[in-house]
């Protein structure tokens, strides 16, 4: 029986849904829905009204624009 690493941004994802308390597909919602389009830009707006540390705010974002989940 082998485990499969999870590499990449969605290494983070189960770290960012314990510590914002929200799913990683509600997180990545609320980014399409933005009317933001730039990744800086997406990362400096989770960063600055959600409270999410850089690492984590750039990692949703990534994955949600190469249209990861």
């Amino acid at each position: 029986m082998s485990e499969k690493t999870v590499k990449g941004p969605a290494s983070y994802f189960p770290s960012i849904e314990k510590k914002y308390g929200r799913p990683v597909g509600e997180w990545q919602e609320l980014i399409r829905r933005s009317p933001l389009t730039k990744h800086m830009e997406l990362v400096g707006w989770l960063k600055s009204e959600h409270g999410m540390g850089h690492g984590h705010a750039n990692a949703l974002v990534a994955a949600t624009l190469a249209g990861e989940r």
